[in-house]
């Protein structure tokens, strides 16, 4: 007989009142922000609404479901399944009037975004049509319903996340309303956060071990590191959840601990990722395997760390728990996951530490050396820049007449300047006819 599926019937769970909402919920903020705040939530007084980036396809699995889904931490040699029920609604991204009537109402006191790096460009067509834009207009309704202030907290991997945004909603606000945007500037606050846990793609294996676990169906379960570490910086004018109780750090600077996360953790990523793949490896644990990428990683992993800023960020200990994050083969982590949408990943990751690099005359070849797989592996296969969120630009720069105009094109989409600066500096040579 087939099992009955997970929801609040067959899965007791409390209804938590939704003083939340989240933009972009998918894997990675469930595994995230939603498993610390239920962590955190003691009186069951934090309910997260939630809605959809581009597709609704979270929604449509956890309606049925009534929010509740299955967090699988899965370590080198087990896995522990926690049921989260902090869920207390999920909708498309597409539900405007939705998402407007939950930012304004009265009980929201934080907002939270996962929408991606690319999420964050500027809008200049149509504001409902992305995700900041919808979130702009949210905030003019609760504006105009004299709301308190609302705590808005950016969990993507972007320096000064919080900083980012606060400028595309002032922008954003600017062509909407001038009230809006004064309102926004005086009282919303932007927290910056660093937000770290390795979350691969769901299986067809994982929703079978939910169902020979618990004896009930889940059709979105999430899979995610045992790892975990969340830094935040800013203020939260409406109250938040206790997070620190799930192990969350309060920090009055933000940079050191963001970097370090983007640097080493998502930097080395794209290592494994644009090296790895033409040598025929799947997963991030095949990769560090490889003796020829575990030693480039390490050189790049020098390099990064040897321009990161001061503060007590114990380097030691996370450079050996990341090589163990890395090693975790039972993760399964696919590097074609790693290496989708790489312009916006390569401008926070890689090119900062190039530019430290260059800036402070070190060898920055073993970061350049990131930069030209990347341009080879778009190179070899233009289909891959079609699916890449920043396609557009892309196919533009593929455009040119040979690899050598090709790669020209994609440097200086990437960082104008940034080839010219290297090869002035005699950083591994002219990377253009490297490349091509």
């Amino acid at each position: 007989m087939t099992p009955a599926r997970l929801s609040r019937s067959t899965w007791p769970a409390p209804v938590r009142p939704a003083r939340i909402v989240h933009v972009g919920i998918g894997n990675f903020s469930r595994a995230h922000q939603a498993w610390y705040t239920m962590r955190a939530d003691a009186t069951a007084g934090w309910g997260i609404c939630a809605f959809t980036g581009r597709r609704p396809a979270v929604a449509e699995a956890l309606a049925p479901q009534q929010g509740l889904y299955t967090l699988i931490e899965r370590g080198p040699v087990d896995d522990r399944l926690t049921v989260v029920d902090v869920l207390s609604d999920v909708r498309p991204g597409a539900d405007l009037d939705s998402l407007i009537a939950a930012v304004a109402l009265p009980q929201t006191a934080v907002v939270t975004l996962t929408v991606t790096e690319a999420g964050y460009a500027p809008v200049v067509a149509d504001p409902a049509a992305s995700a900041l834009g919808r979130l702009a207009l949210a905030l003019g309704e609760r504006h105009r319903r004299g709301a308190q202030p609302v705590a808005i907290v950016s969990c993507d991997n972007l320096r000064a996340n919080g900083l980012v945004l606060r400028t595309r909603m002032l922008e954003l606000a600017e062509t909407l309303d001038a009230r809006l945007a004064d309102w926004i500037a005086n009282e919303v606050a932007f927290v910056s956060t660093s937000a770290d846990r390795i979350t691969p793609a769901t299986t067809d294996a994982d929703r079978a071990l939910v169902a020979q676990e618990l004896g009930l169906v889940d059709v979105a379960p999430v899979v995610c590191e045992p790892f975990s570490d969340w830094v935040l910086c800013g203020e939260f004018p409406a109250g938040r959840p206790d997070w620190e109780r799930a192990g969350a750090r309060f920090v009055d600077q933000i940079e050191p601990w963001e970097e370090r996360k983007l640097w080493l953790l998502n930097g080395g990523h794209c290592l494994l990722a644009y090296l790895g793949l033409p040598r025929g490896h799947e997963t991030v644990a095949e990769a560090v395997a490889d003796p020829q990428l575990s030693s480039a990683l390490e050189r790049f992993l020098d390099l990064a760390q040897r321009h990161l800023p001061a503060g007590d960020l114990d380097l030691a200990t996370y450079r050996r728990e990341l090589r163990e994050r890395f090693a975790n083969a039972r993760i399964g982590y696919p590097l074609k996951q790693i290496a989708a949408d790489g312009l916006e990943k390569l401008r926070n990751r890689v090119v900062p530490v190039i530019e430290a690099a260059l800036a402070g005359g070190d060898e920055a070849e073993p970061a350049l050396r990131i930069v030209e797989a990347w341009a080879r592996w778009l190179i070899g296969d233009p289909d891959r820049a079609r699916s890449d969120q920043s396609g557009e630009r892309l196919r533009a720069a593929l455009r040119g007449s040979g690899r050598g105009e090709q790669a020209s094109g994609l440097l200086e989409l990437l960082a104008p300047g940034l080839a010219e600066a290297a090869t002035t500096q005699h950083q591994g040579g002219d990377l253009e006819h490297r490349i091509g």
